[in-house]
């Protein structure tokens, strides 16, 4: 197997996990990808929510499909499905395939069966691993693969991996919190919708999982927001509107959306009791929440014109760890 194969593999899982980058709340992002010995690239997983299949998972059930034709569990998103399905049907089938993981296959049974013991029943024969993983209750996998025969490599492209961790690290003990906004190529936020029907679909997405949004008083006084994720049809976080004056209209959407609190505050502090927490705003929300931002999310708009406002009073340096082009730019920053 040449090296270059594992790091092509472990590229592509590193992309795909980062599809679904806060989607997997409260678990990590992982991505999976099987490939031969001919380094032919059979599959690509990744953990898309919590509660659902594993990246290795989903990687397994694809490489699995084309290999032998059968469609059986081809559209299956339930791991224990596919998990037993897998066990009583691989026939040996994955004797030769390798598999590239951006994190250690997990050792126990929780909500989803243990990973690491599925590779080792159907037969994986090398296993290419990121980084280990730092949960004490689902490390231990790849010792159990080793000591079973599985050849297992960690440390292929460990740094890439480890930043794809930071926010799993992070909200075990503190919030994670992410500044996004959408722009224009011309750099304007304002006025009118910016991003494409996906990337909605994908802030929306993100609503979904996030405990707490925090978006600044001007902000709420002339876009009049929600602040739901109604196109996932999916929750609605509790809202901190960052303002010294609570002068609010309060016919203004976001302040009747069910089930939720919001909270009119002079300060950040209430960031502290939760655990995933998405900033929206302009260049006063940024500057405000500077010290408390890990990460940065922008959606870049293939548009010229239409608006006014930049975030032009902000002097930054970004590390980029991500980048997807679709109709938008999608990029997953951090401060250099």
């Amino acid at each position: 197997m040449k090296p270059s194969t594992a790091h092509h593999a472990m590229t592509l899982a590193l992309a795909a996990a980062w599809d679904y980058q806060l989607l997997t709340f409260p678990n990590p992002a992982v991505g999976a990808v099987c490939f031969s010995q001919e380094s032919t690239i059979l599959s690509i997983g990744a953990h898309k929510r919590a509660g659902g299949p594993h990246a290795e998972v989903y990687a397994l059930r694809d490489a699995y499909t084309i290999l032998s034709g059968d469609s059986t569990i081809a559209l299956s998103d339930d791991s224990h499905v596919i998990h037993d399905y897998l066990r009583t049907h691989h026939n040996g089938i994955f004797k030769t395939i390798s598999m590239a993981v951006t994190l250690e296959p997990c050792s126990h049974s929780g909500k989803t069966p243990s990973c690491a013991l599925l590779i080792h029943d159907v037969g994986i024969e090398k296993l290419y691993i990121s980084c280990k993983d730092p949960n004490p209750i689902a490390s231990g996998g790849a010792t159990l693969l080793s000591d079973a025969g599985v050849e297992c490599t960690f440390g292929v492209m460990e740094k890439e991996g480890s930043e794809l961790l930071e926010p799993f690290l992070k909200w075990q003990e503190n919030p994670f919190v992410f500044f996004k906004w959408a722009q224009r190529l011309d750099g304007t936020i304002d006025k009118g919708t910016i991003s494409s029907k996906s990337s909605r679909e994908h802030m929306h997405a993100l609503r979904d999982r996030c405990d707490l949004i925090v978006i600044g008083g001007n902000t709420v006084r002339h876009d009049r927001p929600t602040l739901d994720a109604r196109l996932v049809a999916g929750k609605a976080p509790d809202v901190l509107i960052y303002s010294h004056q609570n002068d609010f209209d309060r016919s203004i959407p976001l302040f009747s959306v069910p089930n939720r609190n919001v909270f009119v505050e002079s300060s950040l502090e209430k960031i502290n009791g939760y655990r995933l927490v998405m900033i929206e705003g302009g260049a006063g929300m940024m500057e405000a929440a500077s010290k408390v931002i890990n990460w940065y999310l922008s959606y870049i708009a293939p548009k010229i014109g239409g608006g006014s406002q930049t975030l032009g009073i902000i002097q930054e340096d970004f590390e980029v760890m991500n980048a997807k082009i679709t109709d938008n730019i999608i990029l997953w920053m951090k401060k250099k």
